[in-house]
This record gives C-alpha cells, sequence and structure tokens, in this order.
C-alpha cells in the first residue's frame, strides 16, 4: 500500500475512532441525566381499596418535609401481634402488594402498605434521600397506631430502604426479599459495559446500612431470580452479623407471586417471626 493509502486508512480509523468514542459519551451522558428514570418506574394509578384488599383503612402519613403519603393499614385481631411495614421495590405502587398484605395478614399480622414519594398519586420525586424519609414518616405513624413489635419488610430496591431505616431506627426483626449489596452491584449485572458506580447519584448501599444492624434479620431469595441474581443476596447474607437466617424458594424469578406473595413466603416469614424472644 503506498504511504497516501496509508495514511488514507489511518484518517479513517482515526475518524470512526472518533465517532464511537463522541456516541459512547453522549449515550453515558444521557444515561446519567436521566438515571433516575432507570430506577424509579412509579404506578400513580391505584385500584379501589375495598376490592383490593378487603378489611384495610386509608391513611396518611407526613414526612419530615411536609409531604402527603398514601397508605392502607390492616388490624390483626390480636392487638399485641406484630405489625410489618412494607417497604416496595421500584416499580408500580401498593396496590400490585396487596396480595402480600393479604396473605401476612392471614397469618395473624398487622400490615402497613403504604407509597414512596412520586407513587400512587403521592407528591413529589422519588430520590434515595427522599425514600429515607418516607421510610421514616411510616415508621413514626405505627409508632402512633400499634403497640405489638415492628417488622420491616423490605422488597428488592426496598431491602435498602428497609435496612437504612433499621440502621437509624431499630425494628423488632427485618426481613429482605430479593435484597443486594449495592444498586451499583445490580447495575453491573445488567450494564457490564457501563462506568455504573461513579455514574450512580443513588446507590443504596445496603451492605452499608447492615453493619449497623442488631434486630435479626431474615433474607427471602429466589433460585433464579433474574433481576436480583441470587449470589448477590448470598454476598449480603454473608456479610450480616446480626442473627440471621436464610429462605430459599426454588425455581423462583423475581416477579414471580411465589417469591413476590406466595404461601411459603408469608408462612416462613410468620415462622421466623415466632422464633423470636419475646420482648
Amino acid at each position: 500500500m503506498s504511504e497516501a493509502g496509508v495514511r488514507r486508512r489511518r484518517t479513517r480509523v482515526a475518524t470512526v475512532t472518533l465517532l464511537v468514542a463522541t456516541a459512547l459519551v453522549v449515550l453515558v451522558g444521557a444515561i446519567w441525566l436521566l438515571q433516575r428514570r432507570l430506577i424509579y418506574f412509579p404506578d400513580r394509578t391505584l385500584p379501589v381499596i375495598s376490592n383490593a384488599l378487603p378489611g384495610a383503612e386509608s391513611v396518611v402519613l407526613r414526612t419530615e418535609d411536609d409531604l402527603s403519603l398514601g397508605a392502607w393499614f390492616v388490624p390483626a385481631e390480636d392487638p399485641a401481634a406484630p405489625v410489618v411495614i412494607i417497604f416496595n421495590g421500584n416499580a408500580g405502587n401498593r396496590g400490585d402488594r396487596t396480595d402480600l398484605a393479604a396473605g401476612l395478614a392471614g397469618r395473624g399480622l398487622a400490615v402497613l402498605l403504604f407509597d414512596y414519594r412520586g407513587y400512587g398519586g403521592n407528591g413529589g420525586r422519588p430520590t434515595e434521600e427522599g425514600l429515607a424519609r418516607d421510610a421514616h414518616a411510616a415508621r413514626a405513624y405505627v409508632d402512633t397506631r400499634w403497640q405489638g413489635p415492628v417488622v420491616y419488610f423490605g422488597e428488592s430496591l426496598g431491602s435498602a430502604v428497609a435496612a437504612r431505616l433499621a440502621a437509624e431506627a431499630e425494628p423488632t426483626a427485618l426481613v429482605l426479599r430479593s435484597p443486594f449489596p449495592s444498586l451499583a452491584a445490580v447495575g453491573r449485572v445488567h450494564y457490564p459495559f457501563l462506568p455504573v458506580g461513579p455514574l450512580l447519584w443513588d446507590d443504596f448501599r445496603t451492605i452499608r446500612w447492615m453493619e449497623r444492624v442488631a434486630a435479626p434479620v431474615l433474607v427471602v431469595v429466589g433460585t433464579e431470580d433474574e433481576v436480583v441474581p441470587i449470589r448477590l443476596s448470598n454476598e449480603l447474607f454473608e456479610a450480616i452479623a446480626a442473627p440471621k437466617a436464610r429462605l430459599v424458594i426454588e425455581g423462583a424469578r423475581h416477579n414471580d407471586a411465589e417469591l413476590a406473595s406466595g404461601p411459603e413466603l408469608t408462612l416462613g416469614v410468620a415462622e421466623f417471626l415466632r422464633t423470636l424472644p419475646a420482648e
């Protein structure tokens, strides 16, 4: 090849390299700017409470930054029964967790279902710090309403929210369903080509909060979880220093009913709570 041909080839390679690099920078920049739209998937439409969760009461929670959060409370017949606060995952709203609430209530537990800011018709926009405030509002409501032991149940992203609250306002027990060490760890599974860690504004480092949790912990995992692979939940489980137990639901994927609200799950939670010493 002539010297001129070599120069043309080098120019073409340099041009293609520049275009690819520019495209990657634009892609990463767009993802960085829009990342919360890739993390939070709120649904503002709720079912009618009497149809979705018979026996539940519609209540309102107040956050420290003066937001009103819609919630449903299901009291138990036994006023000394544990009350379970459910911390939702990143999608939908409390209307999608009524089967879980009904299943736990059927085990004799009181239940609080609530929506984060931006979900279920609530004002505000979801952020990690905002969800932490919402979690404290849920605990504050339960403290004024119920006398029994307080249990946090965190689902997926909600497991990080529940873990942080457990580190700041200790519960009687903590249940983590499909938890992860950090959101960055999950991001690296689904976006291995991106520098996920440095990009995240909301990292939800569950493993950091669990260092400060002393309450007994039940970790629930599905062996076929494709959203939060079981190895990530197991990594978190191994790092927990508090008394702990694990419930493995064979063959369950992340959104399968068996893992989200099935009888094996609700029975496992109820049995775990029965093993706890009386307060």
